[in-house]
């Protein structure tokens, strides 16, 4: 579970063409202002550390995120912040070192590979990405060891822009940067679609691309591939949120803290510009439909991916509706299939192919009935027990 703490909101110096968050933009719910000390008292109350998020957290004046990363050096010992990176200067870093912050940039490449990645004309957006990799060279000097988040899109992941993202990525192994996370376009208009949107083959293109890469580099590794490696193993542990039967009214693995205080979902699941208050009652009625619906009516009934993918993310649900799967099924399904194969031909017998896997199904579906979420770690045990 993670805290993600946004005291100006979505607030943001550029305009990303593609985020998920511009319906709130859109809508004009910006707040004008925020409070440290109800800040505060909302991430206590969470109980953890926190992540700065945004929009672009680092608009926030320097003396209220010393005060923040301070209070959060000694009260949980480190501190995180996901930017994208243009406006960091030798104060920040100086902050990052000082106040042991974990930096995350969000970046989808060099030059025109991060364009939809808008700075209001082309040369500014090329001025604030290149102001964007030279912070990650410099905050890599330091010893600060960031990750990145690329979301891959038709500026940076078709055939033709791929040897180039691959490129930098390499670039970004010889910087000893280990962590990167990889996100499928996540639209929210037909427009948006229309002009980044990548095919079901492009998608699984890149990313088949990716993961063979991933063989050549030394440190970088792309958490999608473990995770889903993983989950073929039934050990789903400490995969990413995106396949643990999120409740978009809850979001379980990431709670909010606005800028007075109030508590708030992941923005991924927000469709319609307004920050909804945070449940106090999980449900799982997303996954209990999902396996009983047949797949072209916008379940997963039958896939024997069930159990790893959960309908993947409610966020890129089809049509922009949690109770479907994920609009990127047949992209995870390729990609399941090509690392299920790879699994049984190094002779480990993968989740879904074993003849277990229907009674772990039917574990899932009786916590899930109860109001209660399962792990396949835990279902398995049960059924060895």
């Amino acid at each position: 579970m993670g805290t993600e703490v946004k005291p100006l909101g979505v607030k943001c110096n550029i305009q990303c063409q593609y985020c998920y968050q511009n319906p709130i933009r859109d809508a004009g719910n910006l707040p004008h202002r925020y409070d440290l000390n109800k800040i505060k008292t909302a991430i206590e109350a969470e109980g953890g550390a926190f992540t700065l998020f945004g929009g672009e957290p680092l608009l926030m004046p320097k003396r209220d995120l010393e005060e923040l990363w301070a209070w959060g050096l000694a009260r949980f010992g480190r501190n995180s912040v996901q930017t994208n990176g243009t406006l960091i200067d030798d104060e920040h870093v100086d902050m990052f070192k000082r106040y042991r912050v974990h930096v995350g940039f969000s970046l989808d490449g060099p030059g025109e590979l991060n364009d939809a990645r808008w700075g209001g004309t082309l040369e500014n957006t090329r001025r604030l990405t290149a102001a964007s990799h030279a912070a990650i060279d410099r905050v890599c000097r330091e010893g600060l060891h960031p990750s990145i988040i690329i979301t891959l899109h038709r500026a940076n992941a078709t055939a033709e822009k791929l040897p180039a993202l691959h490129r930098w990525i390499r670039r970004l192994d010889k910087l000893r940067i280990r962590q990167v996370r990889l996100h499928l376009l996540e639209h929210e208009s037909s427009e948006v679609r229309a002009k980044y949107g990548l095919s079901v083959d492009e998608n699984v293109h890149a990313l088949m691309g990716l993961a063979n890469l991933e063989t050549a580099l030394k440190r970088v590794r792309f958490d999608v591939f473990a995770d889903m490696r993983n989950l073929l193993r039934g050990q789903d542990q400490k995969v990413a949120c995106v396949w643990g039967a999120c409740d978009p009214y809850t979001t379980h693995a990431v709670h909010g803290v606005e800028g007075n205080g109030e508590r708030s979902n992941c923005g991924r699941t927000n469709k319609d510009g307004i920050d909804y208050v945070k449940s106090d009652t999980v449900g799982f009625e997303r996954y209990l439909a999902l396996f009983q619906t047949p797949q072209e009516f916008g379940g997963c009934k039958d896939c024997r991916f069930f159990l790893m993918c959960r309908g993947q993310c409610p966020g890129t649900a089809i049509d922009g509706d949690w109770r479907n799967r994920s609009e990127y099924c047949e992209v995870w399904k390729a990609v399941y299939t090509a690392l299920e194969t790879e699994m049984a031909g190094s002779g480990i017998e993968p989740l879904s192919l074993s003849p277990r896997r229907g009674r772990m199904e039917q574990r899932f579906m009786e916590a899930w009935s109860r109001g209660r979420n399962s792990s396949m770690f835990y279902a398995g045990s049960t059924l060895d027990g």
